[in-house]
Protein backbone atom coordinates (compact mmCIF):
# COMPACT_ATOMS: atom_id res chain seq x y z
CA UNK A 1 0.00 0.00 0.00
CA UNK A 2 1.51 3.40 -0.93
CA UNK A 3 2.37 5.41 2.17
CA UNK A 4 4.76 7.99 3.57
CA UNK A 5 5.52 9.84 6.79
CA UNK A 6 4.73 13.40 7.77
CA UNK A 7 4.96 15.27 11.07
CA UNK A 8 2.36 14.68 13.76
CA UNK A 9 2.51 18.22 15.21
CA UNK A 10 3.72 21.65 14.12
CA UNK A 11 6.60 22.72 16.36
CA UNK A 12 9.15 25.47 16.95
CA UNK A 13 12.41 24.61 18.72
CA UNK A 14 15.59 26.57 19.28
CA UNK A 15 19.28 25.82 19.67
CA UNK A 16 22.20 28.16 20.35
CA UNK A 17 25.66 27.83 18.80
CA UNK A 18 28.38 30.32 19.83
CA UNK A 19 25.71 32.88 20.76
CA UNK A 20 23.92 32.55 17.40
CA UNK A 21 20.29 31.51 17.87
CA UNK A 22 18.72 29.04 15.43
CA UNK A 23 14.92 28.85 15.69
CA UNK A 24 13.48 25.98 13.63
CA UNK A 25 9.80 26.17 12.74
CA UNK A 26 8.48 22.89 11.35
CA UNK A 27 4.98 22.88 9.90
CA UNK A 28 2.82 20.56 7.87
CA UNK A 29 1.80 21.98 4.48
CA UNK A 30 -0.18 20.75 1.50
CA UNK A 31 1.45 22.55 -1.41
CA UNK A 32 4.30 24.83 -2.46
CA UNK A 33 2.27 28.02 -2.02
CA UNK A 34 1.52 27.09 1.59
CA UNK A 35 5.19 26.30 2.24
CA UNK A 36 6.33 29.65 0.85
CA UNK A 37 3.62 31.41 2.87
CA UNK A 38 5.10 29.97 6.07
CA UNK A 39 8.53 31.35 5.11
CA UNK A 40 7.12 34.81 4.43
CA UNK A 41 5.08 34.82 7.64
CA UNK A 42 8.17 34.04 9.70
CA UNK A 43 10.18 36.64 7.82
CA UNK A 44 7.62 39.24 8.92
CA UNK A 45 7.35 37.94 12.49
CA UNK A 46 11.12 37.78 13.01
CA UNK A 47 12.11 40.83 10.99
CA UNK A 48 15.18 41.40 13.18
CA UNK A 49 16.81 38.07 12.23
CA UNK A 50 19.55 37.94 9.63
CA UNK A 51 18.52 34.75 7.82
CA UNK A 52 15.36 32.70 7.24
CA UNK A 53 16.67 29.54 5.58
CA UNK A 54 14.16 26.94 4.42
CA UNK A 55 13.58 23.48 3.02
CA UNK A 56 10.41 21.64 2.13
CA UNK A 57 9.29 18.27 0.78
CA UNK A 58 5.82 17.83 -0.71
CA UNK A 59 3.80 14.93 -2.03
CA UNK A 60 4.05 11.16 -1.98
CA UNK A 61 6.98 9.06 -3.20
CA UNK A 62 8.63 8.19 -5.48
CA UNK A 63 9.03 11.77 -6.79
CA UNK A 64 8.15 14.36 -4.15
CA UNK A 65 8.72 18.08 -4.76
CA UNK A 66 11.84 19.32 -2.93
CA UNK A 67 13.13 22.86 -2.53
CA UNK A 68 15.66 24.62 -0.28
CA UNK A 69 17.05 28.13 0.24
CA UNK A 70 20.22 29.39 1.94
CA UNK A 71 18.75 32.92 2.23
CA UNK A 72 22.10 34.67 2.19
CA UNK A 73 24.18 32.07 4.03
CA UNK A 74 27.15 30.65 2.04
CA UNK A 75 25.87 28.35 -0.71
CA UNK A 76 25.11 24.82 0.49
CA UNK A 77 25.53 25.54 4.22
CA UNK A 78 21.87 25.90 5.26
CA UNK A 79 19.08 24.82 2.92
CA UNK A 80 20.81 21.67 1.68
CA UNK A 81 21.62 20.21 5.13
CA UNK A 82 18.11 21.10 6.28
CA UNK A 83 16.64 19.24 3.31
CA UNK A 84 18.89 16.24 3.99
CA UNK A 85 17.48 15.95 7.52
CA UNK A 86 13.91 15.92 6.16
CA UNK A 87 14.89 13.31 3.56
CA UNK A 88 16.70 11.21 6.14
CA UNK A 89 13.62 11.18 8.36
CA UNK A 90 11.50 10.12 5.36
CA UNK A 91 9.18 13.11 5.78
CA UNK A 92 6.94 14.80 3.23
CA UNK A 93 4.23 17.48 3.28
CA UNK A 94 6.45 19.53 5.58
CA UNK A 95 8.35 22.83 5.56
CA UNK A 96 11.29 23.65 7.83
CA UNK A 97 12.34 27.27 8.35
CA UNK A 98 15.42 28.06 10.43
CA UNK A 99 15.54 31.68 11.55
CA UNK A 100 19.04 32.76 12.63
CA UNK A 101 20.04 35.64 14.83
CA UNK A 102 23.80 36.20 14.42
CA UNK A 103 25.73 36.02 17.69
CA UNK A 104 28.89 37.79 16.58
CA UNK A 105 31.07 34.72 15.97
CA UNK A 106 31.56 33.29 12.48
CA UNK A 107 30.86 29.56 12.46
CA UNK A 108 32.52 28.64 9.17
CA UNK A 109 30.98 26.44 6.50
CA UNK A 110 31.21 23.23 8.53
CA UNK A 111 29.80 24.89 11.62
CA UNK A 112 26.85 26.29 9.67
CA UNK A 113 26.06 22.91 8.10
CA UNK A 114 26.04 21.28 11.55
CA UNK A 115 24.01 24.05 13.17
CA UNK A 116 21.29 24.16 10.52
CA UNK A 117 21.10 20.37 10.39
CA UNK A 118 20.96 20.07 14.18
CA UNK A 119 18.23 22.72 14.39
CA UNK A 120 16.00 20.72 12.07
CA UNK A 121 16.84 17.40 13.75
CA UNK A 122 15.73 18.79 17.09
CA UNK A 123 12.43 20.00 15.63
CA UNK A 124 11.78 16.68 13.87
CA UNK A 125 12.30 14.81 17.14
CA UNK A 126 9.85 17.14 18.91
CA UNK A 127 7.21 16.96 16.16
CA UNK A 128 6.83 13.18 16.01
CA UNK A 129 5.60 11.41 12.90
CA UNK A 130 2.40 9.96 11.47
CA UNK A 131 2.00 7.68 8.47
CA UNK A 132 -0.24 8.72 5.57
CA UNK A 133 -1.69 6.00 3.36
CA UNK A 134 -3.59 5.97 0.09
CA UNK A 135 -7.06 4.54 0.61
CA UNK A 136 -10.19 4.10 -1.48
CA UNK A 137 -13.24 6.01 -0.32
CA UNK A 138 -16.28 3.76 0.03
CA UNK A 139 -19.78 5.15 0.62
CA UNK A 140 -22.09 3.07 2.76
CA UNK A 141 -25.77 4.12 3.02
CA UNK A 142 -27.69 2.77 6.01
CA UNK A 143 -31.02 3.20 7.75
CA UNK A 144 -30.87 5.27 10.93
CA UNK A 145 -31.83 2.25 13.01
CA UNK A 146 -28.75 0.33 11.83
CA UNK A 147 -26.18 3.08 11.38
CA UNK A 148 -24.90 3.40 14.96
CA UNK A 149 -24.41 -0.33 15.43
CA UNK A 150 -22.75 -0.88 12.05
CA UNK A 151 -20.45 2.14 12.45
CA UNK A 152 -19.37 1.01 15.92
CA UNK A 153 -18.70 -2.54 14.69
CA UNK A 154 -16.67 -1.29 11.71
CA UNK A 155 -14.57 0.99 13.90
CA UNK A 156 -14.01 -1.90 16.28
CA UNK A 157 -12.66 -3.95 13.40
CA UNK A 158 -10.20 -1.23 12.44
CA UNK A 159 -12.10 0.29 9.51
CA UNK A 160 -11.43 4.04 9.15
CA UNK A 161 -14.65 6.09 9.15
CA UNK A 162 -13.77 9.35 7.39
CA UNK A 163 -17.14 11.03 7.74
CA UNK A 164 -20.76 10.42 8.80
CA UNK A 165 -23.57 12.37 7.11
CA UNK A 166 -27.15 12.32 8.37
CA UNK A 167 -30.15 12.89 6.09
CA UNK A 168 -33.13 10.63 5.28
CA UNK A 169 -30.58 7.88 5.69
CA UNK A 170 -27.05 7.83 7.09
CA UNK A 171 -24.04 7.82 4.78
CA UNK A 172 -20.70 6.57 6.11
CA UNK A 173 -17.58 7.49 4.15
CA UNK A 174 -15.01 4.78 4.75
CA UNK A 175 -11.28 4.79 3.98
CA UNK A 176 -10.21 1.31 2.92
CA UNK A 177 -6.79 0.14 1.69
CA UNK A 178 -7.27 -1.75 -1.59
CA UNK A 179 -6.03 -5.01 -0.10
CA UNK A 180 -8.70 -4.85 2.63
CA UNK A 181 -11.74 -4.30 0.42
CA UNK A 182 -12.64 -7.99 0.43
CA UNK A 183 -12.49 -8.02 4.24
CA UNK A 184 -14.85 -5.02 4.35
CA UNK A 185 -17.32 -6.72 2.02
CA UNK A 186 -17.32 -9.84 4.22
CA UNK A 187 -17.83 -7.76 7.38
CA UNK A 188 -20.76 -5.86 5.85
CA UNK A 189 -22.41 -9.04 4.68
CA UNK A 190 -22.21 -10.33 8.24
CA UNK A 191 -23.32 -7.10 9.95
CA UNK A 192 -26.25 -6.33 7.63
CA UNK A 193 -27.28 -9.84 6.61
CA UNK A 194 -26.24 -9.01 3.06
CA UNK A 195 -28.54 -5.98 2.86
CA UNK A 196 -25.81 -3.29 2.47
CA UNK A 197 -22.90 -2.78 0.13
CA UNK A 198 -20.57 0.13 -0.60
CA UNK A 199 -19.87 2.18 -3.70
CA UNK A 200 -16.37 3.49 -4.48
CA UNK A 201 -16.20 7.31 -4.52
CA UNK A 202 -12.51 7.88 -5.24
CA UNK A 203 -9.13 7.81 -3.51
CA UNK A 204 -7.47 10.01 -0.91
CA UNK A 205 -4.49 10.17 1.43
CA UNK A 206 -5.34 9.80 5.11
CA UNK A 207 -3.42 9.77 8.38
CA UNK A 208 -3.20 6.47 10.20
CA UNK A 209 -5.40 6.45 13.31
CA UNK A 210 -3.82 6.94 16.71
Amino acid sequence: MPSYLTIRHDVATEIEVKRSRFLCTLERVGDEAAARAVVERLRREHWDARHHCSAFVLGPPPVPVERSSDDGEPAGTAGAPMLEVLRGAGLSDVVAVVTRWFGGTLLGAGGLVRAYGDAVREAVAAAGTVRRSLVREHLLVLEHADAGRVESELRGRGVTVLDTAYADRVTLRLGVPPEEEAVLATALAELTAGAAATTVAGERWVDAPG
